[in-house]
């Protein structure tokens, strides 16, 4: 298994805990937020998703790009469902692509980070970020009323 397949797989071990919380939420969970100033759930799911496509396609391109366009628009639970599906797929197939050479070359991330990154480390950055993320989806959910949750890390793939 090449280098990116083992990320990939560790990747996916959390994402798709995730995408399990997803979908358990409903049309009335989209706009939940714990307080003011905090993201929506649906924005919360949507940052996610598209921070780990952006961080893996800088690392494919060799520098960060700027999304093009504005995010597809989401609103109903069931278009949440299917795009965190689809995102989740597209990530993945271009995660498990990366070349050795691709992971281990400097990245480009002055706009975004003032410094460039080997792409392996940038990954890394990438599964910590949405590490992080996860759990606050876990409270969000919590304070739903979801029950039932799965483990926080997928033990097998």
């Amino acid at each position: 298994m090449s280098t990116a397949q083992n990320f990939t797989n560790s990747w996916l071990r959390h994402r798709l805990v995730g995408n399990e919380i997803v979908d358990m939420v409903s049309d009335d969970h989209l706009n939940f937020r714990p307080w003011d100033k905090a993201m929506t759930l649906k924005e919360l799911v949507l940052h996610m998703l598209f921070s780990a496509d952006m961080f893996t396609e800088a690392v494919k391109q060799g520098a960060f790009v700027p999304p093009a366009g504005s995010q597809p628009e989401v609103n109903t639970a069931e278009e949440l469902k299917q795009l965190v599906h689809e995102v989740t797929a597209k990530t993945k197939e271009t995660m498990e692509n990366l070349s050795e050479e691709q992971l281990t070359n400097l990245v480009d991330m002055t706009k975004l980070f003032g410094t460039q990154i080997p792409g392996k480390s940038l990954l890394h950055v990438m599964r910590d970020h949405e590490i992080h993320h996860k759990g606050q989806l876990f409270v969000y959910a919590r304070m739903i009323g979801l029950e039932n949750l799965p483990m926080f890390m997928k033990q097998q793939l």
